[in-house]
């Protein structure tokens, strides 16, 4: 009696699962639930972007507010045009209330270089085909990841997509960023 129990019941939770799954479809805005495909050993290889979006628009983030399927991260759906020392760029972030949410910090170097799209030509900006992203800039943003030299932190450039260092107290633009591992690792 277990076993045909077993049975049954071990059918009908690959049955549900195989339900739930066959109702998701791949869109680029969302109003519910989100479930992010926080792969960084994958990849989001589809043949459009309507068939599997790696962007997603949250809606109820009043639209401000972008989930990254490929590495679970969301992003300001149209980052500061302002200019900030590393420091005050810190201080901006953590102190960001998008989508009425708060919880905002700078990126990692290597969270930041994941939007970096290196076939997009110079001026850039160097980002994926099918982004929703609005008035990103193609000169550099800064990162919370520090160098080997304290007074010197990672910088991603968006006109070219490589990655360097500058100077903290160099004015730069800065793109505000939710989960992840959120600490400096360098």
């Amino acid at each position: 009696m277990k076993p045909m129990l077993r049975g049954i019941f071990g059918c009908v939770a690959v049955g549900t699962l195989v339900l739930a799954s066959g109702l998701a479809q791949a869109q680029t805005t969302s109003s519910g639930a989100y479930y992010a495909m926080p792969a960084w050993d994958q990849k989001l290889d589809c043949t459009t972007m309507a068939t599997c979006p790696r962007f997603i628009v949250l809606l109820n983030w009043s639209s401000a507010a972008v989930l990254d399927r490929e590495t679970g991260l969301v992003w300001e759906k149209s980052p500061s045009t302002s200019t900030f020392t590393w420091q005050n760029g810190q201080v901006y972030c953590n102190q960001l209330n998008v989508g009425n949410r708060l919880g905002w910090r700078l990126p990692t170097m290597q969270e930041l270089a994941s939007l970096v799209d290196p076939s997009v030509p110079f001026p850039g900006p160097t980002l994926p085909a099918g982004h929703p992203f609005i008035g990103v800039q193609s000169f550099g943003y800064w990162s919370a990841t520090s160098a080997t030299n304290t007074s010197r932190a990672w910088v991603v450039f968006f006109s070219n997509g490589t990655v360097d260092t500058g100077d903290k107290f160099f004015p730069r633009f800065v793109w505000c960023v939710r989960g992840g591992q959120g600490v400096d690792p360098q």
